[in-house]
Order: structure tokens, then sequence, then C-alpha cells
């Protein structure tokens, strides 16, 4: 179960406006706000669409004492490995795209 300080952190980690994390998760502005508020969620298919964006930009979610036995609940982002793509010596028509 998520709360809402992580789905508010988690969006301030990914650096995603209200309108924006509404846009990818095809929720309202209202139910975003809503969730971000609540301290229990009543419908888990709003928290668990969050939780897909949120995870398909690296957040990792811990549980209570999940990390640490006497941390509570939290996140963490993962390393964001970029392709740097085909270094220019390596170019070749057979990768040309």
């Amino acid at each position: 179960m998520l709360t809402a300080s992580q789905l508010r952190a988690a969006r301030a980690m990914t650096g995603m406006t209200v309108e924006e994390l509404a846009a990818a998760s095809g929720l309202s502005k209202s139910a975003i706000e809503e969730a971000e508020a609540s301290q229990v969620f009543a419908n888990a298919g709003v928290t668990d669409r969050l939780r897909s964006i949120f995870e398909s930009k690296g957040v990792l979610f811990l549980g209570a004492g999940e990390d640490d036995a006497g941390a509570g609940p939290g996140l963490r982002l993962r390393q964001q490995f970029h392709d740097e793509g085909i270094r220019p010596q390596n170019l070749n028509a057979a990768n040309d795209d």
C-alpha cells in the first residue's frame, strides 16, 4: 500500500507536474490531488496506475521496515543508464538507421 507521502515524493523525484501525471496515467487532476492528500486509499486502481507510472520512471517503493528495521515507508530512485548510442568510429552501413 502506497502512502500519500510516497506519492508526493515520487512525483517530486521524477519532476512531474500533476498535469503531466494526469496525462500519463489517464487519471483526473483531482484524483491525483486526492490521492496525494489521503491517509488511506479506497481505490487501489488509482494507486496501481500511479505506481506503474512512477516505477517506469525508475522509482522503487519501499515498505515500512523493508530497507531498515526501524524505517518507515519510503522510496528510492534507480540509477538511470543512458544509451550513448554508437560511437562515430564504430558507425558503418550495417548499423546506419
